[in-house]
C-alpha cells in the first residue's frame, strides 16, 4: 500500500459531492490498494446513513454505495489491515501533543494520520486544509487533489 485515504476522500470518490470530481481523478492515477481499517468501515458507513438522512441520497442510492464499497474489496482497490490499538494510540497521542496546539487538530483527524504512520504508508489523500498540513507536519506526502 502506498497511499491512506481519509474518509472523506472515500466518501467523495462513492458518492456525489463537491470534490467528487477530484476524488475520482485521483482514483484513476493511484496505486492500489488503499489501506482500509475499522475507523475506515465505521466513518464510511456512518457517513452514508448520515447522507441518506440529511435526504442528500435515498436508502436505494445508499445500498447501492454500500455495496459498490464491497465490491471495490473484490477488486483490489482496498486492503482491510488491522493495527495493533497501543501502537496507535501512542502515536495519536504524540501526534497529538506535536500538532494540535499549531493546527487545531481533531481527534479523528489524528487518528488517520496516526493510523497511515504506523502502517508505514508515506501518501496521504484528503481534501481537509487542516488534516493535509497535519499529514505534511507529520512526514507524509499530501498530494493536492
Amino acid at each position: 500500500m502506498r497511499a491512506y485515504a481519509d474518509t472523506a476522500f472515500l466518501v467523495s470518490l462513492h458518492s456525489r459531492d463537491s470534490n467528487s470530481p477530484a476524488a475520482l481523478r485521483r482514483i484513476n492515477h493511484q496505486a492500489l490498494p488503499l489501506a482500509w481499517t475499522w475507523l475506515h468501515e465505521l466513518e464510511f458507513r456512518n457517513a452514508m446513513r448520515l447522507r441518506m438522512f440529511r435526504k442528500e441520497i435515498s436508502l436505494e442510492e445508499m445500498t447501492q454505495i454500500l455495496d459498490r464499497q464491497r465490491t471495490d474489496f473484490e477488486v483490489g482497490v482496498y486492503l482491510s489491515v488491522a493495527l495493533p490499538v497501543a501502537d496507535i494510540a501512542c502515536e495519536t497521542e504524540r501526534l497529538s501533543g506535536i500538532y494540535t496546539k499549531k493546527f487545531g487538530s481533531r481527534s479523528l483527524d489524528i487518528l488517520h494520520v496516526a493510523q497511515a504512520l504506523v502502517l508505514g504508508i508515506n501518501e496521504f489523500l484528503t481534501f481537509d486544509i487542516r488534516q493535509a498540513a497535519l499529514a505534511k507536519a507529520a512526514g507524509l506526502k499530501v498530494p493536492k487533489l
